[in-house]
């Protein structure tokens, strides 16, 4: 025998020895302390979500109520009991030639607002990494002034800019050769007033886009840029092949909302237009609005935003596929 095997010797199990458990069953007092910690989250978001849910959740299913019901004056005073309309409402919104004359002029008013917005913002965030840090900052605090301004002071002041006689762009624009725009009405025609109305909603949408765009800029590797600068790559090819790809997920969000909001502008026009928005000026907000509180069809403008809600939805649905899709290829 070697000196190996003297000196390994096994201990034979005893007869009350046991191989030890390979997976120790919890204990109980375990198992509720741990499903009590899964409660907690819920626990604490339960006020939040009982809020949401009487602020939003009421409207929403008053709203799809309304919507397959006639009602009108008479069933808002308790005259008379609501009746059940079907798709009465939809199939007569969806026939009406002006409805969807609407719906062409929310889109490209909203897609002419989103694009000026994301050129001028991105624009904008591309000059502030450019410039001293004291012009930065005096900057994004005009910026952040412009943004938080409320739309009913923005509305006044782009009403006097652009007013016919009194307007400072009119005279601004008279005073070049040859050039008469005195008392020039900017609100003659509906593609030239809601053209104004465009630059007032880009007014208050750039800063936001500019902001974060700019914060996103701050994330781009600056030894990305100069390894595509080494390789012959000039300004705008750095911006396409280096920094669009790194912003692409904040661009995508950033257009997204953008949509959402510009397709539900109200104020704006309703205001620019004293309360009183013409048709050539309608869009699908102000034109709910005026079938509910105007016309008194409260099914017939509830059916439209609900409509405008589906629209918007889609928007949202092509969003969360464009996230989904840069996230796989992450």
């Amino acid at each position: 025998m070697s000196a190996a095997e003297t000196t390994t010797t096994k201990v034979p199990p005893t007869r009350h020895s046991s191989p030890p458990p390979l997976h120790a069953a919890p204990r109980p007092g375990k198992r509720r302390s741990a499903a009590g910690a899964a409660g907690v989250p819920w626990l604490l978001l339960a006020p939040t979500l009982l809020v949401l849910l009487l602020v939003l959740g009421y409207p929403l299913v008053r709203l799809v109520t309304l919507s397959f019901q006639h009602f009108g004056q008479p069933q808002l005073w308790g005259f008379k009991p609501a009746e059940w309309a079907g798709f009465g409402n939809f199939s007569s919104i969806l026939g009406d030639g002006e409805f969807w004359s609407v719906v062409w002029r929310t889109v490209w008013f909203a897609g002419g607002a989103v694009l000026l917005t994301m050129v001028l913002g991105m624009l904008l965030a591309l000059l502030l990494q450019r410039v001293s840090p004291w012009v930065k900052t005096l900057v994004n605090i005009a910026l952040v002034a412009s943004w938080a301004m409320p739309v009913i002071v923005a509305v006044t002041v782009f009403k006097w800019m652009f007013d016919s006689d009194y307007g400072v762009l009119n005279w601004l624009i008279s005073r070049l050769p040859g050039v008469d725009f005195d008392g020039h009405n900017w609100f003659a025609t509906g593609p030239q007033g809601l053209a104004v109305i465009m630059l007032l909603v880009v007014w208050g949408a750039v800063p936001f886009v500019a902001i974060t765009l700019g914060a996103g800029l701050t994330q781009v590797p600056k030894e990305l840029e100069e390894a595509a600068r080494l390789d012959g790559a000039g300004a705008l090819g750095i911006f396409r092949y280096v920094t669009l790809p790194i912003l692409k997920p904040i661009i995508v969000m950033l257009t997204t909302l953008s949509v959402i909001w510009d397709m539900g502008v109200f104020p704006q026009v309703y205001l620019m237009r004293g309360g009183h928005p013409e048709p050539e000026f309608q869009l699908l907000t102000t034109y709910s609005y005026t079938k509910a509180f105007v016309v008194n069809d409260y099914g017939g403008g509830s059916a439209i935003a609900l409509i405008t809600v589906a629209l918007l939805l889609g928007v949202v649905a092509v969003y969360m596929r464009q996230m989904l899709k840069i996230g796989e290829v992450e």
